[in-house]
């Protein structure tokens, strides 16, 4: 058993990268495929709350029923997003990661970085050849 999470979306290049990441550093987390498995409400606002962000922090736009729902609207409760998302969970950012050291919503990728307990274990690399870890296990200045 793992005590790192990631919620993620395998369409996405940088829920990959991170998922890279975090196995680069010797780790195979629990990985959430939310769009195969919704959070329900409750589980959602766990999420936020350990995030601590308001809901806004985690609606995706891009690609998403974001314009058509209205939900460029400042007034929309937290409550209000939180319902959009669990009917429509591809307006959920991501990827979201929880470890030890904290949870994240990891974009930029090497954002991950930052709450993984372990070093990087060689070099990394994006998708797009974007070099993030050098080959002693060190970040790269972005």
């Amino acid at each position: 058993m793992t005590d790192t999470t990631i919620f993620h979306n395998p369409a996405c290049g940088t829920s990959r990268n991170v998922l890279a990441l975090i196995r680069n550093s010797g780790v195979e987390p629990t990985v959430v495929e939310y769009l195969k498995t919704p959070l329900d409400r409750g589980q959602l606002q766990a999420l936020i709350a350990q995030l601590g962000v308001a809901a806004r922090a985690v609606l995706r736009k891009k690609g998403t029923p974001y314009e058509e729902l209205g939900l460029g609207n400042a007034e929309l409760s937290d409550d209000a997003l939180i319902d959009a998302i669990v009917a429509h969970p591809i307006l959920l950012e991501r990827p979201i990661v929880i470890t030890p050291l904290g949870a994240r919503l990891c974009r930029p990728s090497e954002t991950v970085l930052d709450i993984l307990a372990n070093p990087q274990q060689g070099v990394f690399a994006k998708e797009d050849g974007e070099k993030v870890v050098n080959a002693q296990g060190q970040r790269l200045a972005s």
